[in-house]
């Protein structure tokens, strides 16, 4: 094949710092903005970005010309400074080292972005944690629970 051509969609997830619920509502959506403008400056399309306050789903598709650690690098490391800007109770701002990916199948996608928008809701019910646990018995992820919350 002479053309290099990709279609990979991945569902990002990361969480601040010890999982310190600090993301007010009032700024989710500017948040969101900058977390989208910086993957589509990587060449990354955003799909659906949302959150809660204590941590950060994107849905996007993974360019062919950036490798994904690259990307979760690049993205944690400007929106933790961009947050640090926005004022003095989001001086002590990070992102938690680690973070957790799943690809998604092309006709999946609108379930996850339906997903994505209605994290409030779904939060009311499920930690964080407990929605980390699903995707990972879903996705057959082998993880250490001593390691996953630092």
């Amino acid at each position: 094949m002479s053309q290099s051509l990709s279609q990979i969609y991945i569902h990002i997830i990361f969480s601040t710092k010890h999982r310190r619920p600090i993301i007010k509502d009032s700024i989710f959506d500017e948040l969101f903005a900058y977390l989208g403008g910086t993957c589509k400056s990587l060449d990354c399309q955003p799909i659906k970005i949302g959150g809660y306050h204590d941590h950060i789903h994107i849905l996007c598709k993974l360019s062919k010309k950036i490798a994904l650690v690259t990307l979760l690098e690049q993205v944690k490391k400007s929106s933790s400074k961009w947050m640090k800007t926005k004022g003095s109770e989001y001086a002590g701002f990070y992102w938690q080292d680690g973070y957790a990916v799943f690809s998604v199948n092309p006709s999946e996608v609108e379930y996850v972005v339906d997903y994505i928008a209605n994290q409030a809701e779904h939060h009311r019910i499920k930690s964080f944690q407990d929605e980390c646990i699903e995707f990972f018995r879903k996705y057959q992820v082998d993880y250490d629970e001593r390691y996953v919350w630092d």
